[in-house]
């Protein structure tokens, strides 16, 4: 056979060998085969064939999504970096116009938190996730604390309770200015730096002269664990005009735990006591079920008494009936919007704060082939069967409005929420 092609070769005109001899060359020359190589490019294949094939709506929102390719693809060829890529993937992503959808990578700790909330009890991990996270939980390093970029700066939007930030006593609405000296990042300011002292740069008012350097110790966080801490570190009982108010901030409703948690407080624990409630679903994320609102509307549920040996009773009631209050902001999102909704139906209390985002989709995410995340819409949500919160969301019954540039730690929609229940009182 070899001999044969030899001999094949040989028979062929000189001006021809020559003619596939400059093809091969130009192809290999050519400005196409570098970008079919790049890996970003197959994320980017991996990302529109996800969506094409998965997202909730085939027409997809009436976006020609063939078209948004050819749009798109031009722009993450010209990309420099990851960040760059990143952020040509939400663009093409936002032209849908569609809550949970949205790209996310490593260096966002928001990657780390939704694997927390999905996998957290997933035996089926993608392989390419056991090979990142060899442990089998979602860490990393950070100081638990959540920003928000306006007009160029970055602030500091909500803080985890018991977090190494509030510890150190920064500040909602606080600008951060740099991290060691550097742009902040939300996982590389602080990875590979836990137990260390880490110096944040802030500035508390308008003000130059309010700058002020903060030392901090990031830790290790388990997105798998991390909310259901912080709901149980933020409970408070707050003593005014001689009475007790219970508050205690949802970050998470994605799992019974969170909801079991709540209700273990209501009826044994630091709330008990309690005369009247804050329940605060600002911020953080949803995933919870209409069903977690039973503890405030069953009106049938009876009280269960014990007695000891020695004679003592305890007696304990598995209804809220005392005055209860919602606060929300446009941080609330998902199932937090459906339960606000909700709240309101049924008229349990008054609902606090500013209007919610509208994001009233069921997504799910998707690993990619580098292990970065797709967060897709795979289905619509609506409530008593004709009613759609997505793009509109939830206007409070109570609107306090709230501006974070230089809040120094201010929360005037709390303190509405004091003052709501100690009126009802």
């Amino acid at each position: 056979m070899k001999a044969f092609r030899l001999i094949y070769l040989k028979r062929l005109p000189f001006a021809l060998c020559i003619s596939v001899f400059l093809l091969f060359a130009l192809w290999l020359s050519s400005p196409l085969l570098p970008t079919l190589a790049k890996p970003e490019t197959q994320i980017f294949e991996q990302v529109w064939h996800t969506v094409n094939d998965n997202f909730y709506d085939p027409k997809l929102n009436g976006v020609n999504w063939a078209a948004i390719k050819t749009k798109y693809q031009p722009q993450l060829e010209r990309s420099k970096s990851s960040k760059e890529v990143a952020n040509v993937f939400n663009q093409m992503l936002s032209e849908l116009k569609t809550s949970h959808t949205h790209y996310y990578t490593q260096d966002e700790s928001a990657y780390y938190q939704l694997l927390g909330i999905f996998y957290a009890r997933s035996t089926d991990l993608p392989k390419r996730l056991r090979e990142i996270f060899s442990k089998g939980k979602f860490e990393y390093t950070g100081i638990g604390l959540f920003t928000k970029d306006i007009n160029g700066k970055t602030f500091i939007s909500s803080i985890l309770d018991d977090s190494p930030a509030a510890k150190a006593g920064l500040k909602v609405g606080d600008e951060i200015i740099s991290v060691d000296g550097k742009e902040y990042q939300p996982i590389r300011s602080f990875a590979g730096k836990v137990g260390q002292k880490v110096k944040i740069l802030i500035q508390r008012s308008p003000q130059l002269s309010s700058r002020q350097e903060v030392a901090v110790v990031p830790k290790i966080y388990d997105a798998g664990t991390m909310f259901l801490e912080a709901q149980t570190a933020s409970i408070q009982v707050i003593e005014q005009a001689n009475r007790k108010i219970g508050y205690i901030h949802i970050w998470s409703n994605a799992a019974d735990q969170y909801q079991q948690t709540l209700q273990d407080e209501l009826i044994y624990g630091r709330l008990k006591n309690a005369e009247g409630l804050i329940l605060d679903l600002r911020d953080g994320w949803g995933g919870g079920e209409i069903s977690y609102l039973n503890i405030f509307t069953a009106e049938k549920t009876p009280s269960l008494t014990s007695v000891q040996r020695n004679g003592r009773r305890y007696t304990y009631y598995y209804q809220w009936k005392k005055p209860v209050v919602m606060l929300v902001n446009e941080g609330s999102r998902s199932s937090k919007e459906i339960l606000a909704f909700n709240f309101q139906q049924n008229q349990i209390g008054p609902v606090i704060g500013t209007k919610t985002t509208g994001a009233v989709v069921a997504g799910r995410p998707y690993i990619m082939q580098d292990g970065s995340l797709l967060y897709l819409a795979v289905a619509d949500v609506f409530l008593n069967g004709n009613q759609r919160l997505e793009g509109k969301g939830v206007t409070p019954d109570i609107e306090v409005p709230f501006s974070l540039e230089y809040a120094q730690g201010a929360d005037p929609q709390k303190q509405k929420a004091v003052e709501t229940v100690l009126k009802s009182l």
